[in-house]
């Protein structure tokens, strides 16, 4: 393998395959499996499909699928094709998905054989061609419906002989919600993705013996590159649930199956395992190497109950999109003692607490976590403003409070940004805001994040109606499930005369929570 290729993700996933030619790579409960040898057959069968269709370097493929092989493949295969790829919530709703797709400039959507009315609705709208594809037999090539000739044996190796991935090459391009109404588009080059996965492999010790069930959707950055890539680089194996999902109640007869030892997830799912485990435990768990927690704050007591209740370390970690993931993490039980309530130390990137001159902080004082490192966006699409704030004085800014200890784990305190974190989804208020003043009987309106014990948080709502008009909760939620992702609909909504305002004026968010989450610490309106 070259240095160059040693460099791409493309490069690392294929020196894998040819390491561990006839180790499992990828299994579906019922339905098929699939060597790392073979994987890499078929995604290069595809990517050469793509290539003969038109595709040059640098288009982007809308990929809007659930958890399916079709997905990993088509993901694997559009890179190899040096285009970026650009996974979406397939619960997008039309109105969304002709923002996502235009705003990445997609060339192509690609979803399963079953189709997305809604992604496919709006593709056609934006006018770029909509294909499917479906490997109904694992012996076969990936299927799909473009108007291109056969792809595999020596047109494959043709199609693709001049298509060199470069470390360069922007491989996946994501949106993160940012605190203004529009959706910060993030581009990752193949270099930072080899380094992301480099890193997790690391500090996890993946090596080809492990194996691990997906629960996230791989339209998030955590269950694509933490589980999925950092797997199949390291040529170890991952199972998909057949009902390409996360389900409690099939999940631990999968990691069984699997042999699995490890999984990632989200405190929700955590909290859902555990909830099983109190009404219906299993027989029997099976023997982890760790689990990890991410994406959200793990609570102190949570992570012994998991301990107590399935008998292995649990490593909570600290990522973003902009850093392909993971940033930092609880070392292993051999490497270094865990610590409760840290997201853990550095991995394999420069972490700095700054202060807002741009000076380090001393341990034990929070400032802005910093971060830089060969596995962060080098910008923000398009974006000269944001990326202006986000590199000052030479680091990537986090928007996260935090502070590092003396013996170098960080732990966050808070965060700058107002971002809503239901479950390890990424809400933006500005977003729910703009939608809720579409309604013509809404005069104002604040979405706000408050505790939730299951989620972390949760979406609320407070609305002023238009004189002379009447609106109630049932209204409000149905306007919002009409124009948003169902995740992002409030949980509950406040029909109210008046919002508290600062002395200049401005809402903030965190006051209007407290004065409607919490009324007998209500501070007065113009406080």
């Amino acid at each position: 393998m070259s240095t160059m290729g040693s460099l791409t993700l493309t490069g690392a996933v294929k020196r894998a395959a040819s390491d561990f030619p006839s180790r499992r790579a990828i299994s579906v409960p019922g339905r098929l499996e699939l060597s790392h040898a073979r994987l890499q057959q078929i995604v290069d069968g595809a990517a050469a499909r793509l290539v003969a269709a038109g595709l040059r370097p640098g288009d982007v493929v809308a990929l809007a699928f659930p958890n399916t092989v079709e997905l990993l493949i088509s993901f694997l295969a559009v890179i190899r094709a040096r285009c970026v790829a650009a996974p979406l919530n397939p619960a997008y709703t039309r109105e969304e998905f002709v923002f996502y797709i235009s705003d990445s400039e997609s060339k192509l959507l690609l979803t399963n054989d079953a189709g997305n009315a809604a992604a496919e609705a709006a593709a056609a709208e934006i006018g770029i061609p909509r294909a499917r594809a479906s490997l109904p037999d694992p012996s076969g090539p990936l299927q799909i419906s473009l108007p291109v000739g056969p792809t595999e044996g020596d047109f494959a190796a043709s199609a693709l002989a001049g298509c060199v991935n470069d470390p360069s090459d922007v491989a996946l391009f994501l949106h993160t919600s940012g605190t203004t109404s529009r959706p910060k588009g993030v581009p990752l080059t193949q270099l930072n993705l080899a380094a992301s996965v480099k890193n997790i492999r690391s500090v996890y010790r993946l090596t080809e013996t492990d194996s691990t069930v997906i629960v996230l959707p791989l339209f998030h950055v955590h269950g694509l590159v933490a589980a999925l890539l950092s797997s199949l680089s390291a040529g170890a194996s991952v199972t998909l649930p057949a009902a390409g999902r996360f389900s409690a109640s099939t999940f631990w007869a999968d990691m069984r199956a699997s042999g699995a030892t490890w999984y990632t997830a989200v405190p929700t799912i955590h909290q859902i395992l555990l909830d099983r485990h109190a009404s219906r435990p299993e027989p029997a768990y099976p023997q982890l190497r760790f689990i990890r927690s991410c994406s959200a704050s793990l609570a102190p007591a949570i992570l012994e109950h998991l301990e107590t209740a399935f008998g292995a370390p649990v490593l909570e970690a600290y990522a973003m999109t902009e850093a392909s993931h993971q940033m930092a993490s609880n070392p292993l039980p051999e490497d270094a003692p865990r610590k409760p309530g840290a997201v853990g130390r550095p991995t394999g990137l420069e972490m700095a607490i700054l202060d807002e001159e741009g000076a380090c902080r001393p341990p034990n004082v929070p400032g802005e976590v910093c971060i830089r490192g060969l596995n962060v966006t080098k910008g923000y699409k398009n974006n000269p403003e944001a990326n202006k704030a986000a590199f000052a004085f030479g680091w990537f800014h986090t928007g996260d409070v935090g502070f590092l200890d003396e013996e170098g784990y960080l732990h966050l305190v808070g965060r700058i940004k107002e971002l809503i974190n239901r479950g390890g989804e990424k809400i933006s208020p500005i977003e729910v805001d703009s939608v809720l003043l579409d309604h013509p009987d809404i005069a104002d309106a604040v979405a706000f994040g408050v505790p939730d014990d299951k989620y972390g948080e949760e979406i609320n709502c407070a609305v002023i109606s238009r004189e002379g008009a009447e609106i109630d909760e049932d209204e409000v939620v149905r306007h919002c499930r009409k124009n948003l992702a169902a995740f992002k609909v409030p949980k509950k909504v406040f029909i109210t005369d008046s919002l508290p305002k600062t002395a200049t004026g401005k809402i903030q968010r965190r006051v209007v929570a407290e004065f409607f989450v919490s009324p007998a610490k209500a501070p007065r309106a113009g406080a």
